[in-house]
């Protein structure tokens, strides 16, 4: 049998996806990262960023 270095307790292994779903900090944080990030995901890419992508690939392949 091994010894643990630390003595904090371990949270359970969440294995299936119903326990991670039903977690109330899961739905929290789900919840809040959509609504501070949702209109940010959603807006378009600027043309300058889409220009360096464009000349990243020109150069690599």
């Amino acid at each position: 049998m091994t010894s643990r270095k630390d003595s904090r307790p371990t949270r359970p292994s969440k294995t299936s996806k119903t326990t991670q779903r039903d977690d109330p900090f899961e739905l929290w944080l789900k919840r809040g990262l959509h609504d501070l990030f949702d209109g940010v995901a959603s807006e378009p890419l600027p043309e300058e960023l889409l220009r360096l992508i464009e000349e990243d690939r020109k150069t690599r392949g």
